[in-house]
């Protein structure tokens, strides 16, 4: 038989002298995991939404602007403008050339189909491609220039110009030249704009923006002709859209990214050959104008190619972390919609099961029962808890209240009421845990009822809480709690969490046989089951977990009765909530770590490790830490995504939110008129309650160990709430 001790008094290790300096470095540690998270997650998110802005085709139609500024020779003149000297040019290709361009690349699709289709006709062309694809795939920007072609740039994000302010400008050609240096060791000097077409479309502000690229040293290639292939016509269309007429010249715009590019690379198989035969020479734009601009592609500078490594990898990074962050939120997805079917599927079944008038649990129990109630200057609310408790319907019912220290006159209260079948032993501090193994050391009874301080329960409650020991394989009892103080809104966000976050899930376990915690609040034992599992540890700070899994683990049935109501006094301060559930989530987060060997292990604790702990891991430990990313991405995805579609995304899980509190209310036979407030409650309350999650991750990562923590009470819960309060 385990033997119970109260904790002896003596130097607490805390008090070490070395102690505070550990904890601010581990202060400091979770500090910093948490800020590397977030900038983690920002930069992924915002390299993202600037990489894959998404743009139209080159066609976009302008608005009717002034074109009063654009000078005359320009609009009049060629596709290819230089106003890099004191005097701007104006430049054609000549008569019987075509300078082939090809925008939006590179792609791993299409680009290297066009390129076979050059380079079966000897054919070189200009590739104005966008700097955020030149870092997803460099080689095919390599490829281009060995094959003999030009590289242009089509800017970074391929963003109207015209509507940045001039540094975005200045960075969009800056980023572009970086990358296209980091992939082929070269530069460029052309560039042509996202959205041009003819010179004489020319607008005022797109002047602007030319002369702007001008003074970083560009020239500006638009066209003569548009293919339309971005359409997709039809090859006859672009092939007729693309053909000259008479013996003109001209720079022809094609496509070699943004979508299907087949009809493209048919259209050029036709093209070409035609216009040989027509005794067309095709070139890059450099080799069409000849002497007239300098240079294709000079050596770029060493710095723009190390800057550029450094920006291809962050684009990679970003990338990889994109799609991990979409993988997660497909499996947060899949999880809580799979999560709402088995709530709907066996807690609905669990509860009709239940309340079968054919349903018994075996023989009815009468047994007298103990009941041991930790506390530590719990003065406020201890006794309309106690008197609660002492005056149960259940006959023979022993009540201990373990004092643990307290300063504030708790154990002289308890005294005060003079009720016959309450004892009050004091004992050195020593902890909540150490407190309910004096208490249970010191019942008379086999059956042991444990609740919290701050706890009223219903009179035929503990009755209604031992009736399933009439199954002798049952070894623990977890009751129903409620939230009693529910009348302001933080209150009733929570009482919302008590009834659809723990009690309709405590069912959902129970159908499975892996109820995690038996809660402080109100649960059941067996001498037995409590011996068996070693009594409760100080291992972990969530004692009331770590001690149903050794129930399990020990081969004792844990169920819930849902009919055993108990009405406990929720934190009413936001820092109170805080500081209780981040002992809650990390005291979890340990207990499952601490009995981790169960998979390997045979018989009851192995069939417990193998089935119910990754069960319990997935839907109390990964969904609630991933859960953040719906409502990251329904941030994101409204202003850089589809925002229908992001609606209607996040409206579905809204629904499926709402229908799972519905259904958890009725259940627990519970008025609905509390869930207005759940629009407000997901919106607000749920994200400090990932935040607690994400403090209570970085602690387990960092080791923290935290001692038992006492929160300020209000002394609301005297009497059980009103119903639908």
């Amino acid at each position: 038989m385990t033997i119970y001790r109260a904790a002896q008094p003596g130097a607490d290790p805390a008090s070490s002298s070395h102690l505070p300096a550990v904890r601010r470095r581990r202060t400091a540690l979770r500090l910093l995991l948490a800020l590397l998270a977030v900038a983690l997650m920002a930069n992924v998110l915002f390299v993202e939404a600037y990489t894959n802005s998404g743009f139209a085709p080159d066609h976009a139609a302008q608005d009717a602007e002034s074109t009063g500024a654009v000078p005359a020779g320009v609009r009049d003149g060629g596709p290819v403008l230089d106003a890099t000297g004191p005097q701007e040019r104006s430049l054609r290709v000549p008569d019987r050339t075509i300078a082939l361009t090809f925008d939006d690349g590179p792609d791993p699709t299409w680009t290297p189909r066009i390129l076979q289709v050059l380079r079966r006709y000897g054919v070189h062309a200009t590739f104005f491609e966008i700097g955020s694809e030149v870092a997803r795939h460099p080689e095919l920007a390599r490829r281009v220039l060995a094959e003999g072609h030009q590289l242009g740039s089509h800017t970074f994000s391929h963003p109207q110009l015209a509507d940045l302010p001039v540094w975005r400008q200045r960075l969009e050609y800056s980023q572009t030249q970086m990358l296209i240096a980091y992939a082929t060791g070269r530069s460029t000097s052309l560039l042509r704009p996202p959205y041009s077409s003819v010179p004489d479309a020319l607008k005022d502000r797109d002047w602007g923006t030319v002369q702007e690229a001008a003074g970083q040293g560009y020239v500006a290639v638009l066209n003569d002709l548009d293919s339309r292939d971005w359409a997709r016509p039809g090859v006859d269309a672009i092939v007729r859209q693309a053909t000259p007429q008479g013996q003109a010249g001209a720079v022809v715009l094609f496509h070699d990214a943004g979508g299907d590019r087949a009809q493209t690379v048919a259209a050029l198989d036709r093209l070409i050959p035609q216009l040989q035969q027509r005794g067309y020479r095709f070139g890059t734009v450099a080799e069409a104008l000849g002497s007239n601009l300098g240079p294709a592609n000079p050596p770029a500078a060493a710095a723009d190619v190390w800057r550029g490594r450094g920006l291809a990898w962050a684009i990679r990074l970003a990338d990889v972390s994109w799609w991990v962050l979409w993988g997660l939120l497909i499996l947060v997805g899949a999880l809580t919609l799979a999560r709402a079917l088995l709530l709907l599927l066996f807690a609905v079944r669990h509860s009709r099961r239940r309340r079968s008038v054919t349903w018994s649990w075996g023989p009815p129990v009468t047994e007298p029962v103990t009941i041991v109630v930790p506390a530590y200057n719990e003065r406020t609310t201890i006794e309309p808890a106690v008197r609660s408790l002492a005056l149960s319907a259940h006959p023979g019912v022993e009540v201990i209240l373990v004092d643990d220290a307290s300063t504030d006159g708790t154990a002289e209260a308890v005294e005060a009421l003079g009720l016959d079948n309450v004892r009050v032993v004091r004992v050195p501090p020593g902890g909540k845990a150490t407190a309910l193994n004096t208490g249970v050391a010191l019942s008379r009874n086999e059956l042991v009822v444990m609740v919290d301080a701050d706890t009223v329960v219903e009179p035929d409650s503990v009755r209604r809480l031992l009736q399933p020991f009439g199954d002798e394989t049952v070894g623990a009892v977890a009751g129903n709690v409620k939230v009693g103080n529910r009348r302001g809104l933080l209150g009733k966000w929570q009482h919302i969490e008590y009834v659809m976050g723990f009690n309709l899930d405590r069912r959902l376990y129970d159908t499975f046989g892996c109820i995690p915690t038996i809660p402080g609040a109100l649960g059941a034992f067996r001498r037995r089951a409590l011996t068996d599992a070693g009594g409760l540890t100080t291992d972990t700070i969530a004692e009331d977990t770590d001690l149903t899994m050794a129930i399990h683990r020990a081969g004792w049935r844990v169920v819930y009765q849902e009919t055993a109501r108990a009405h406990t006094e929720a934190p009413a301060t936001l820092g109170q909530l805080w500081k209780q559930r981040y002992r809650w989530s990390y005291g979890t987060m340990q207990a499952i770590w601490k009995h981790r060997s169960a998979v390997r292990d045979s018989g009851p604790s192995g069939r417990f490790g193998r089935r119910a702990l990754p069960f319990i891991t997935l839907f109390s430990v990964l969904l609630p830490l991933l859960a953040p990313l719906l409502d990251i991405m329904a941030v994101y995805g409204t202003f850089f995504l589809n925002r229908t579609e992001t609606a209607i995304g996040w409206g579905a899980m809204l629904v499926v939110h709402a229908v799972t509190a519905v259904l958890a209310f009725r259940l627990d036979r519970e008025p609905l008129r509390p869930l207005w407030t759940l629009p407000l409650q997901q919106l607000v309350y749920r994200q400090v309650m990932y935040l607690v999650l994400l403090h209570s991750a970085i602690t387990a990562l960092t080791g923290r160990r935290l001692r038992w923590q006492k929160l300020r009470r209000t002394g609301e819960v005297d009497v059980v709430p009103a119903p639908g309060a």
